[in-house]
């Protein structure tokens, strides 16, 4: 089943920096995709037109009505024509997880990963961080599944990179998310954490049927970890297919001239 079509995307900075151009591919629900592409490509700029932190110039983003109401029917819905509280639905169920990490590091670890199940709370529980018993049951279970557990209640800027990494991971996990998408989320780490954190965020979306499209800074991490590869160069897709067609040609096609 689709659960992603990206139809002519386009996205145009002023005064003229066009930085995507005519982008077309389809996910399926549960691939784990990679994104690939020299420094400039377009890859951070694809990832954020998804949910709208960037908003794209023309074209289409479609994802199933069922994503947002399982007993809808399986029409898809334009991501980029809709109103303010329906792309707050929509946002709910597409996770993001950044470079930097994004917590909060003055609050506990449990704080930062509760707070990745405030779309589903009012804003008056919102702005007064409470939480019921259930959602901090459930974070307790999200972080167990990053194996943090043992750190729930520590102050986050006590944690390692890859540890603070992790708490992302299980706050995104409270979004209940049909799909991820992380920008280059082991940029910063050592080989050796790298492989941790992509290990725990396959297996969590594998065990949730979570789709993911990782933009990932290493052909080694891309071919190790994911099903399939996007290769974007200068705005468009320059490649797309399964992990075992990218072959050292197809990788020279990506980044040949690049710079």
């Amino acid at each position: 089943m689709t659960i992603l079509q990206v139809r002519d995307l386009h996205k145009t900075y002023e005064p003229a920096a066009q930085v995507l151009t005519g982008i077309s591919f389809k996910v399926e629900r549960g691939e784990f995709v990679g994104v690939i592409g020299p420094s400039g490509a377009g890859k951070s700029t694809l990832l954020r037109c998804v949910n709208r932190l960037v908003e794209p110039t023309s074209g289409e983003i479609l994802i199933p009505r069922t994503v947002l109401n399982p007993d809808a029917n399986g029409s898809m819905m334009n991501v980029l024509k809709l109103s303010r509280h329906e792309l707050r639905l929509v946002r709910r169920k597409v996770g993001m997880i950044f470079q930097q990490f994004n917590i909060v590091k003055r609050l506990s670890v449990i704080e930062n990963v509760l707070a990745g199940g405030l779309g589903y709370q009012s804003s008056l529980r919102s702005c007064l961080r409470f939480f019921p018993e259930g959602e901090r049951r459930r974070a307790l279970i999200n972080l167990k599944r990053v194996e943090l557990l043992a750190h729930a209640y520590k102050r986050a800027s006590e944690l390692s990179g890859g540890e603070q990494q992790r708490v992302a991971i299980a706050r995104t996990l409270m979004q209940d998310p049909a799909i991820i998408l992380a920008d280059e989320p082991v940029s910063s780490l050592d080989p050796k954490l790298s492989r941790v954190i992509l290990d725990i965020l396959k297996r969590v979306c594998r065990e949730d049927g979570i789709t993911a499209l990782v933009s990932l800074h290493t052909l080694d991490l891309t071919r190790e970890y994911a099903d399939r590869v996007v290769g974007l160069k200068g705005g468009q897709i320059s490649f797309d297919g399964p992990i075992q067609d990218l072959t050292e040609a197809v990788v020279q096609k990506i980044y040949h001239d690049a710079k």
